[in-house]
């Protein structure tokens, strides 16, 4: 069975299409949850009008799905706490070069 940290460093290989930093780095996902062999993953999005809303989901899904030990993966995606640029980690900024 993953480790949730494993689950982190899957899904730190998921860019949002639109900025060159990862999911994780971007500060999207706020929980992972490991249950025997069943994933749960709190996230949120840039903004409620994301044209990757779909997208990113899906594509976490599949890859978490891979892992050895999990055979499915539930996606919750929340706007409490809303996303804001200060959820960008230190490695991010200095990608964006903030």
């Amino acid at each position: 069975m993953p480790t949730p940290e494993e689950v982190y460093g899957v899904l730190s290989e998921i860019y949002d299409p639109e900025i060159p930093v990862n999911i994780v780095d971007l500060g999207l996902i706020y929980d992972v949850a490991v249950e025997g062999a069943e994933c749960k993953i709190q996230m949120t999005l840039t903004s409620q009008a994301c044209p990757e809303a779909r997208t990113i989901p899906e594509v976490m899904k599949r890859k978490v799905n891979q892992m050895e030990g999990i055979d499915g993966t539930e996606i919750e995606i929340v706007w409490e706490p809303m996303w804001t640029p200060q959820l960008i980690s230190e490695k991010g900024r200095e990608i964006l070069g903030m």
